[in-house]
């Protein structure tokens, strides 16, 4: 029989070739070109002869069908960006830089499920903790830290699938089996290293399906790669169920855990964590998180300034109203607009979209009159935290032009509205949420559209709502010795 063909396959983008190349032709990579050979035999075990097949019994979209049920982990956040718990069956794909927090915040899960047996009313163990890249006594002294120790969590370190699946695949599997990684997972009928793309596919595939066909929770832990994606074939985040990302910055102590696709829940959620030295820890309240340390130091009642403190030390920062799912988070925007040094005006922006921010300055280039386009540009969203929806727009450029005229926006006032090109304020979504989160933490005012404003219950919430229908009466009320030239043209037109 003759030997099987060998073939070279792209570590980046899992194009096959016939032979070897210094660069990929599908994706333009060098040197990711890895010899493997193809199993003999017919894949997952199929005949050669395919006339055997069995008919399939279609159904029609209305029938008797279940909810599938949930499993809560005990870990709210966790169960709030899962959808409300896990579902038996179901594969989750958990991904993060190194030293994030993947790890801890998977084995703090599995404890929570796995209670100590003495614990009044605790279930049998039905947690498994498989790490490829630890030994048992490192996963040990992890659990030593966390608090976790005495939780009936079933250990074990081993990195063939083969006998991974040997142990699982019976009546009595654990609920969750969490596998810490699936790079580090490799199949012995490939003759490729672990972590190419061949046996990580190959790897997660078996694992799937052994947990689809026993019913049991998988979760795979995945590295990422310099851009800050999971590493692997792309077809691995089309295989599990759930893809999850845990976020955040070393040198700050939150992590965000962001659901990117979810087929049992919303995409749009995030659960938020603050680091410690016993692990992870919720945060029912982010807000209150996001906003701590922030200076909210207001005039004396004679008018002077605070001592210490300058209204230009104070310019140049906005809170915003925003949403992240179904719960409302509220952030400070801090923005920074010093004369351009250089011939090109520099932009340097953290958590936020950089090309919405150029849209914003030419809006208020163009539509307010203003000259922010000529200086240097640094915006930021304090606490780590990326935003994404339109509606940060208004609070974008209220700390923009707080920055540029050194007038502070008031400390009790939360901002939010998208712009359009034209520089009028558009309304956006959830708006009493955003206004009953603001009340809640104190603040008694809230910047918004105009056509928001009147409808809202901004009053029953406990705040005066200030209706913004065009970007220069932003401006107007930052800068009220200023009159855009956008504001003149409406007034004469007028």
């Amino acid at each position: 029989m003759a030997r099987p063909q060998a073939r070279f396959v792209c570590q980046q983008c899992g194009a096959v070739h016939a032979k070897w190349t210094g660069r990929c032709d599908g994706c333009g990579a060098w040197n990711s070109l890895i010899e493997e050979l193809p199993r003999e035999g017919p894949p997952s075990g199929l005949a050669k002869d395919r006339r055997g097949g069995r008919s399939l019994g279609f159904v029609g979209l209305i029938g008797p069908s279940q909810l599938p049920p949930r499993g809560l982990t005990g870990i709210a956040e966790l169960d709030r960006v899962c959808g409300g718990g896990f579902v038996p069956g179901s594969a989750i794909l958990v991904g993060g830089d190194p030293g994030i927090g993947k790890s801890t915040l998977l084995l703090q899960a599995a404890a929570a499920i796995a209670p100590p047996p003495e614990q009044p009313g605790a279930r049998p163990a039905n947690a498994a903790y498989i790490t490829g890249e630890e030994a048992i006594d490192q996963v040990r002294l992890r659990a030593e830290r966390l608090g976790v120790a005495k939780s009936a969590v079933l250990l074990a370190a081993s990195s063939n699938v083969r006998d991974i699946i040997a142990s699982l695949d019976r009546d009595d599997a654990p609920a969750l089996v969490v596998v810490d990684s699936i790079q580090t997972m490799y199949l012995d009928t490939l003759d490729s290293a672990p972590g190419t793309v061949s046996q990580v596919r190959a790897a997660a595939q078996e694992l799937i399906r052994v947990a689809k066909r026993r019913g049991f929770v998988l979760i795979l832990v995945g590295h990422v790669t310099k851009e800050g994606v999971i590493a692997g074939p792309r077809v691995l985040e089309h295989m599990v169920d759930t893809v999850l990302y845990f976020e955040g910055e070393r040198g700050h102590q939150f992590r965000i855990l962001r659901a990117v696709k979810n087929r049992f829940g919303a995409t749009d959620e995030i659960g938020v964590f603050e680091m410690s030295d016993r692990g992870l820890i919720e945060v029912p309240n982010p807000s209150a998180l996001f906003l701590a340390g922030r200076s909210t130091a207001e005039p004396s009642a004679e008018g002077s300034e605070p001592e210490g403190i300058s209204a230009e030390h104070l310019s140049g920062s906005a809170v915003f109203a925003g949403m992240e799912g179904t719960r409302p988070v509220l952030v400070e925007v801090q923005a920074l607009v010093a004369p351009a040094v250089l011939g090109t005006p520099r932009r340097a922006v953290v958590g936020w979209d950089g090309t919405r921010l150029a849209m914003i300055t030419a809006v208020l280039d163009a539509r307010c009159g203003l000259s922010v386009g000529a200086n240097d540009i640094y915006l930021n969203i304090a606490g780590g935290l990326r935003i994404v929806e339109p509606a940060a727009d208004l609070a974008v450029a209220a700390a923009l032009v707080s920055a540029l005229t050194k007038t502070p926006v008031s400390a009790d006032t939360v901002v939010f509205g998208e712009i359009a090109l034209s520089g009028d304020v558009r309304p956006v979504g959830h708006t009493e949420a955003r206004l009953k989160e603001a009340a809640k933490l104190g603040f008694g005012e809230a910047w918004m559209p105009v056509r928001q404003s009147h409808r809202s219950r901004g009053a029953d919430a406990g705040l005066a709502t200030i209706a913004i229908g065009h970007l220069s009466e932003l401006v107007m009320r930052l800068s009220p010795g200023c009159v855009p030239r956008s504001r003149r043209l409406i007034e004469a037109a007028q």
